[in-house]
């Protein structure tokens, strides 16, 4: 079966920057499984893998723009410590994440993490931190199957005995 919208794709992979430097990996004998066309991976590397089978081995280049988006330097910001609820000041650490309305465009949503902490500024981003990265993948397709009524009416690939949120 080839890798088409609404198909269950099991896969093994390895990621990195243009510049070498190592991302991610699946683990040894546990492949990445997504649901195909429902937004699950990047969409550089989803049409890289559109027509695919399982054996078949892939490396793709994926440029920011079909990965996670071109670095906005408009989403670096230091805010005061006072603009953030009681509640939360204690948590504002690097690595801390939250949502906030995005600085520029109404009504849409980010997620920032805090980058820095500095007496009462906080540095926060809300770039992924991968923004702005070509990302080369290496691929191989372990396997590739219709996706159940059940998975496409939820919108994800479910485990082995079914559903589990």
């Amino acid at each position: 079966m080839q890798i088409a919208q609404n198909t269950v794709v099991s896969m093994h992979y390895r990621v990195a920057t243009a510049e070498g430097e190592h991302v991610d990996a699946s683990a040894p004998g546990e492949p990445l499984v997504y649901l195909h066309g429902h937004s699950g991976i990047i969409p550089g590397l989803e049409n890289a893998l559109t027509g695919k089978t399982a054996g078949d081995k892939v490396e793709t280049e994926v440029a920011p723009a079909q990965g996670y988006g071109e670095y906005d330097q408009g989403l670096d910001l230091v805010v005061t410590m006072d603009a953030f609820p009681a509640d939360a000041r204690p948590h504002l650490q690097p690595g801390f994440r939250f949502r906030a309305e995005h600085p520029t465009k109404d009504g849409e949503q980010v997620i920032f993490t805090v980058a820095k902490v500095e007496g009462e500024q906080v540095f926060v981003s809300g770039n992924h931190p991968l923004a702005g990265k070509t990302l080369r993948f290496q691929v191989e397709i372990a396997e590739v199957r219709a996706a159940t009524a059940e998975e496409l009416s939820h919108g994800h690939v479910h485990g082995a005995g079914g559903h589990h949120h």
